[in-house]
């Protein structure tokens, strides 16, 4: 690794870890600052029946009874200490409670990402070798409306009508009752991944098909066909492969709004995940939980656009070089 390089991922990594202090500072106010009653999410109705001075008390025992500076500080020395607090709706380690349902939001997420990228980009090559023809003006149409609805709205639409109408389809959950088999998880994720899909398939898509129609029309691409390469020839061995630093600078961007679409779809699905966690964790003003929510969600997506962002750098010739230029 050379000292160009090296210092391009220290400042990355100063990048990060400016944007974590950020994000964590900013979680910590506004939850702390929202209305509603943390007490009421670990004592529940018992609250109503407290006197003063237990009130008193169980705002001491949490923590709550001191400034905003006092709580935050106290939270990071017990972070540092590996200590994230208990949630307080669950009465577990927040930890637990997370690592419970991290891996159904990390399988949708998955899932959903390999099939936009495959699809987009597919799709982009399909509609630039007929651009300006009548399937490619459908294909943008249609690419429009989907790309226009909510995903809230689109797995109501698929719950309507594979689960309620045609009942072919579970509407709800990750797991039937009693099952937890490869084959059932499957199905549970047939609806959301499709809802997550089918809303973002085409913004990757347009960003995908701008591009290569761009690269298309540069002047090694006539070249190529006068050499007796055929067109579909020339886009796969050279105008796709030019473009793979896009597609990966692409789907980094892409990124967070797959996220936020996955966490949305689990609510709607009821699909146990980050996403559900993240708002009941602010509907029962479970602070603690939801930090970690956040603060976890962010990191990841910090982290992925840092990571794509230095493989598209070493895959493009000119970024690479224009990298060494500035450094």
């Amino acid at each position: 690794m050379d000292k160009s390089t090296r210092i391009y991922i220290g400042k990355k990594l100063l990048q990060f870890v400016i944007s974590m202090i950020v994000l964590i500072l900013v979680v910590f106010v506004v939850s702390r600052l929202a209305p509603g009653d943390p007490l009421r999410a670990y004592y529940g109705e018992a609250v109503e029946r407290m006197s003063p001075e237990q009130l008193a008390h169980a705002e001491h025992r949490l923590g709550l009874d001191q400034s905003l500076a006092v709580q935050f500080f106290d939270w990071l020395g017990q972070v540092f200490q590996g200590d994230f607090g208990i949630s307080f709706q669950y009465k577990r380690s927040v930890m637990d409670v997370i690592g419970d349902v991290a891996g159904n939001t990390a399988v949708l997420a998955l899932v959903s990402f390999i099939i936009i990228s495959l699809c987009s980009l597919a799709l982009a090559i399909f509609c630039v070798r007929r651009e300006g023809k009548t399937v490619d003006r459908v294909i943008c149409k249609l690419g429009v409306m989907t790309g226009s609805v909510p995903e809230f709205f689109m797995a109501m639409i698929f719950i309507m009508v594979f689960s309620v109408i045609l009942g072919i389809l579970p509407q709800s959950g990750a797991v039937s009752v009693g099952g937890g088999g490869f084959l059932d998880r499957a199905v549970h994720l047939i609806l959301p991944v499709a809802a997550i899909s089918v809303s973002h398939i085409w913004y990757c898509t347009y960003l995908m098909r701008s591009r290569l129609s761009d690269e298309m029309s540069k002047d090694y691409v006539l070249l190529c066909m006068a050499k007796g390469l055929s067109e579909k020839q020339t886009v796969y061995r050279h105008c796709v492969r030019n473009i793979t630093p896009s597609v990966v600078g692409i789907m980094a961007v892409f990124l967070p709004h797959l996220l936020a679409g996955a966490y949305v779809v689990e609510v709607v699905f009821s699909y146990p995940g980050m996403g559900k966690l993240a708002v009941e964790s602010a509907q029962y003003h479970d602070y603690n939980l939801l930090m970690m929510v956040c603060i976890i969600t962010g990191a990841t997506v910090i982290t992925v656009n840092i990571i794509a962002d230095i493989i598209r750098r070493q895959m493009d010739p000119e970024l690479k070089q224009e990298r060494g230029q500035l450094l």
